[in-house]
């Protein structure tokens, strides 16, 4: 028979076994917890880290500008007016918006004249030009009018100032209209040399504008400023000079031998550099007569 002492020892082991089978238990416990912990962790990173790329935690929602219409085109009754003429419409988004764009308008009064179209002023206009341009509406066209306020107006195929493309665009860039009369010295509204929208009524832009051959000052301003002449205002000022009779409408502003030929007007890619068109105060003299735009 085992004597007490073994019996004392036996038990002893067994006790202590015990211990050692919970220790190792929780020990598998807090392992088992922190495995969870852990793993809960890196979910919510993981969870984090996508809202956070897919910009939830930005100060304002991130906006998809690529399709956000930049400009729109109104449409125009061509069987109502038989002068204007259907070459599509230039798209409505994914328009340049900033720095400029070269035009080359070629005539046969001389060398070519050159012109910064202002993306940022006018993107709109900018658009149409190029859109026009590029079917060739321009070319082989007649500037019908020598205005009063001192500029050359071109764009019309039909030679009538009632033509243009079968749409029509808002103004852009028309600029602020002085509080009180202009002060002595005052920068001119339209500056010699400056490229501007012509309509009737104003606000219905189409393929017609203006080229400043002299300072140009007015109250009143109603044409969008587009660009600026950049090379050529010798050729727009001979044009200026030309003798000019009455264009059926009671108004002397059309050029008497009527001459005066677009042969191509082109519009080459954009340029990433802000020279923008003048846009000086204003102040008054005569508007030009009636068109389309």
């Amino acid at each position: 028979m085992a004597s007490s002492r073994d019996r004392q020892r036996k038990l002893a082991r067994a006790k202590l076994d015990r211990q050692l089978a919970r220790r190792a238990a929780a020990v598998r416990r807090r392992r088992q917890i922190q495995a969870g912990v852990g793993v809960a962790v890196v979910l919510v990173l993981i969870v984090a880290g996508s809202a956070w790329a897919l910009g939830a935690f930005d100060d304002e929602p991130k906006e998809d500008t690529a399709t956000e219409d930049v400009c729109l085109w109104t449409p125009q009754d061509a069987t109502a007016n038989t002068n204007l003429k259907d070459v599509g419409t230039p798209a409505t988004q994914g328009l340049p918006t900033d720095g400029v764009r070269p035009m080359t308008v070629t005539t046969n009064q001389g060398a070519p004249i050159t012109v910064e179209l202002d993306l940022a002023g006018a993107p709109c206009a900018a658009a149409s030009i190029a859109h026009l341009a590029s079917r060739s509406f321009y070319d082989n066209t007649k500037c019908h009018e020598i205005t009063a306020e001192g500029a050359v107006r071109c764009g019309d195929p039909s030679g009538t100032g009632l033509g243009g493309p079968t749409y029509s665009f808002y103004d852009e860039n028309v600029p602020t209209a002085p509080s009180a009369s202009p002060a002595a010295g005052q920068p001119a509204t339209y500056p010699k040399g400056t490229v501007a929208m012509v309509a009737n009524p104003p606000g219905a832009n189409g393929s017609q504008f203006l080229m400043f051959f002299k300072d140009f000052t007015t109250t009143d301003p109603k044409y969008p400023i587009i660009g600026r002449v950049t090379g050529g205002i010798d050729v727009v000022a001979k044009i200026g000079a030309k003798p000019t009779v009455d264009n059926g409408t009671g108004a002397k502003v059309k050029p008497k031998d009527d001459d005066v030929v677009v042969q191509s007007l082109t519009v080459g890619e954009p340029v990433a550099q802000a020279t923008s068109a003048p846009t000086p105060p204003a102040s008054d003299a005569p508007a030009a007569s009636p068109s389309a735009g």
